[in-house]
């Protein structure tokens, strides 16, 4: 299911939509698999080891099943204004994190997962909850990538091409307000707090 619409801001568009990586379904897949093969080779050794193989094969099924509904559900998204990664069925779970709060995207691959393009995606971000850990992301250098580039679009939108004002000296500025008596001490460390947000 692509990432629904209702759910973008106003002028908000989807730049990367993505679902977890097929090597998601390994491991139920290769169970499936061999519970397959030995359900055909038990036939002949009697009703009880193919009733017990079907058991293997039938409980392959439900977790392969489980899995396919997981990964429908899951969806790591870039938009012009955030990343967001939303995941579950009944019970929804997701994560926020707008691009103006992105420090740093670290990604992570295997040898093996370089060979199939999967990877995981770590994002330092301002936030209380600081790094956001991401697995099964396919071509994981690509979307980090992708998102660099939305933060230097983003940042370009709303300060015109030029950095952003710098907010340690917006801060030795403010000070400066303060002890002239042009703002209140409550005003500064309001003001104080959200520049502190900033960095």
């Amino acid at each position: 299911m692509a990432f629904p619409a209702k759910l973008l801001n106003e002028g908000e568009e989807v730049v990367v939509d993505l679902r977890p990586h097929w090597w998601f379904f390994a491991g139920p897949a290769s169970l499936l698999v061999l519970a397959l093969l030995a359900l055909i080779a038990v036939r002949a050794v009697g009703d009880w080891a193919v009733l017990a193989a079907a058991g293997v094969v039938l409980a392959a099924l439900l977790w392969f099943a489980g899995r396919y509904t997981r990964w429908a559900t899951t969806n790591f998204v870039v938009t012009t204004d955030r990343i967001v990664y939303r995941s579950g069925v009944v019970a929804k779970h997701g994560i926020e994190i707008p691009l103006d709060r992105v420090n740093t995207i670290f990604s992570h691959q295997s040898i093996f997962e370089r060979l199939v393009g999967a990877g995981d995606l770590v994002i330092e971000s301002g936030g209380e909850h600081g790094d956001e850990a991401f697995s099964n992301i396919p071509r994981p250098a690509r979307v980090q990538n992708q998102v660099y580039a939305q933060i230097e679009a983003d940042q370009q939108r709303r300060f015109g091409g030029v950095p952003g004002p710098d907010p340690i000296a917006q801060l030795d500025r403010l000070d400066d307000l303060r002890r002239r008596g042009v703002i209140t001490e409550a005003e500064f460390q309001a003001k104080k707090a959200k520049l502190l947000d900033q960095l």
